[in-house]
């Protein structure tokens, strides 16, 4: 099979071995795959794959079709479509998926918008649910909402009942967001339009302690993603004053339990969103396996709104 191949921290199309499933394990062709931010550390020699999963194969999410399975799967058979998240390998023609962390494809999504969904809905439903506990009515603000996290983070919100706003860097994108019924920000802007019960931090570093300013009393923020840096000085004093509870989360790293019982959540709370309507995947752009080089310049350069796909 033809893969994106991470060597000497340059990606290209390599010629691998086809893989081969072992028990509980689905072959997947895979049709799309999304590029997220874990994919360009791993480029950069900054995140490795975890223990089983393809060393310099990136790729945590994919759609496709399953063309063979291994012994003990009961639930997936050759030919259902499936979408998945992965420790790695998912930009390939072919990849390995455990058929627990596997999930249908609604009729209602196509291979390139199926490609887009597994990492960044089951992050963000893990964070503002799982985690922070969102409720109807509670103020959510999303950092960095213009990417594939952000946008999934800020429709889950409103489909919830919650009161979104969202902080967007580019101008352009900002007005679209504004289009999906929320409050759109630049990031100057957020401390003023506070207090806000959860905020979903997507950026790092920047937005602290400004953070700290814009948080309701026993309100919680959720550190997914450190793009703007990882460093900052924290009062500690107001943290406690407030009772805020922050936390930091990772999906990689996560084991197969941990995995499976967060996409069954995504499959029983989210997957009903794209059948009525509420959810879409918002792709920026889509490039063929051949352009992966040129796919994950584009993801580098910013100023998007949604996803970048590969197509295989």
């Amino acid at each position: 099979m033809r893969a994106a191949t991470i060597r000497d921290g340059k990606i290209a199309v390599e010629e691998h071995p086809d893989p081969k499933p072992q028990a509980g394990e689905l072959l997947v062709r895979v049709h799309a795959a999304g590029l997220n931010g874990a994919d360009m550390h791993q480029l950069a020699g900054r995140y490795p794959a975890p223990p089983g999963s393809p060393p310099d194969i990136p790729g945590l999410e994919l759609a496709g079709e399953v063309v063979d399975v291994g012994d003990e799967v009961r639930r997936f058979e050759v030919g259902d479509r499936v979408m998945a998240i992965v420790g790695g390998g998912g930009q390939g023609e072919l990849a390995i998926v455990h058929e627990r962390v596997a999930m249908p494809i609604p009729d209602e999504l196509d291979w390139t918008a199926a490609g887009g969904v597994p990492e960044v809905f089951c992050t963000a439903h893990d964070a503002l649910f799982t985690q922070a506990g969102l409720s109807v009515g509670e103020r959510l603000l999303v950092h960095g909402a213009a990417g594939g996290v952000g946008m999934a983070a800020v429709q889950l919100g409103t489909m919830t009942g919650a009161r979104v706003s969202a902080t967007v860097r580019d101008e352009h994108c900002r007005e679209q967001i504004a289009t999906l019924g929320v409050r759109a920000l630049a990031p100057d802007e957020f401390v003023e339009a506070g207090p806000f019960d959860v905020i979903l931090e997507l950026v790092g570093a920047p937005n602290f302690p400004a953070n700290f300013e814009a948080i309701a009393l026993r309100g919680r923020i959720g550190i997914v993603g450190i793009g703007g840096g990882a460093q900052t000085e924290l009062n500690l004093g107001t943290l406690m004053y407030k009772r805020v509870r922050m936390f930091g989360t990772v999906m990689r790293a996560r084991s197969l339990e941990e995995k499976a019982m967060m996409t069954r959540g995504v499959e029983t709370a989210v997957l009903p969103g794209f059948v009525s309507g509420d959810l879409s995947v918002f792709v920026a752009a889509t490039y063929p396996l051949d352009q992966v080089a040129e796919a994950y310049e584009r993801f580098q350069v910013g100023g998007k709104l949604g996803k970048i796909v590969l197509e295989m």
